[in-house]
């Protein structure tokens, strides 16, 4: 298992929260702008109650964004996007900054990071960004993306109007903990999520570094990035889709009253069983990965770039002059 300096293979110190506010922030919002479709598929496959009764075809993730287009416009597919782009920047500043953060905690007393304490870095800046911005802004996407109007009919009005308009209602009306709900789930996803994509990540670049000696001290080209954000961002998906799929069902309906959430958690995961068998569990993981797997080589590849940019640069007087030793 490989192991590095602190301070990175270029012998810098870690990026400033202001360089990942703007490269992260800048990564996650183009990823969210290619991506987003993706997710509603996923989102509306992980809803469907399709399957439940004998004979019923269960529909795919072709045909049910081929039904959200036809029922709702293309414009169906991005229902949601603007809670996504709201919450985007703060997390992916908080996801690299908190991974920067943990990295040092973690490294040993000569300033080295295993692989394993990547792994816990990249755990707890899953967690850490899930608990922070990711729950309330996943809470008030999947109310919009669960919304089955059209947006060609002005007479089909919502009970969501819009992002702002969601989190306000169901604030008024359930309380501020609704925008928890699936707190646990959500980080326990983002965190196994992040630890093996940060993992798996930091392993295949270096790999490659050491492959290409002409390419130590300095970025992949971007393909290469791009390659392997692609398939670190693969592996989180199949490790955690129950997860996901639970929390989904969660968070789109309001609680019972006198219900906790862990008794939730067991009957939507008893029910899901019973009525719709162990395959449930993994609905939607096709288009999930579609969505995480080239979102993660999105992020990776803008994020790399505009991070060397900056720091090579006097833009917004964020100059090497400030991380170089």
């Amino acid at each position: 298992m490989s192991a590095k300096s602190v301070k990175g293979e270029h012998g810098k110190k870690p990026a400033s929260a202001a360089v990942n506010l703007i490269a992260g922030g800048g990564a996650g919002m183009m990823e969210a702008l290619v991506c987003h479709p993706l997710d509603t598929i996923k989102v509306r496959m992980q809803l469907s109650r399709r399957g439940r009764t004998p004979g019923q075809k269960k529909r795919g993730f072709v045909a049910t964004g081929r039904d959200i287009v036809k029922r709702e416009t293309v414009f169906g597919l991005y229902k949601g996007l603007g809670a996504v782009l709201t919450g985007i920047v703060p997390k992916m500043a908080i996801r690299f900054t908190s991974y920067e953060w943990y990295k040092q905690l973690l490294a040993d007393k000569d300033g080295v990071v295993t692989s394993r304490a990547t792994f816990l870095a990249g755990l707890s800046a899953g967690v850490t960004e899930a608990v922070a911005v990711v729950t309330p802004m996943e809470v008030v996407k999947i109310r919009m993306q669960a919304q089955y109007h059209s947006l060609s009919d002005p007479l089909d009005v919502p009970k969501y109007r819009s992002a702002p308009h969601a989190l306000l209602t169901v604030v008024r009306e359930e309380g501020l903990g609704a925008l928890y709900r699936g707190v646990s789930l959500t980080a326990l996803r983002q965190g196994t999520n992040q630890a093996v994509n940060f993992t798996a990540y930091t392993e295949f670049k270096e790999i490659l570094q050491r492959w290409q000696p002409e390419y130590q001290g300095q970025n992949l080209p971007s393909y290469q990035t791009t390659l392997i954000g692609l398939i670190s961002g693969a592996m989180g998906p199949f490790s955690n889709a129950p997860i996901d799929t639970i929390k989904t069902r969660l968070q789109k309906t309001p609680a019972e009253p006198g219900q906790t959430a862990v008794s939730r958690i067991v009957a939507i995961s008893k029910d899901m069983f019973k009525q719709e068998g162990f395959r449930a569990f993994y609905k939607g993981i096709t288009p999930r990965v579609m969505r995480v797997a080239p979102g993660q080589a999105v992020t990776f590849t803008v994020y790399e770039f505009l991070k060397s940019h900056i720091e090579t640069s006097n833009w917004l007087n964020l100059g090497t002059g400030n991380y170089e030793e």
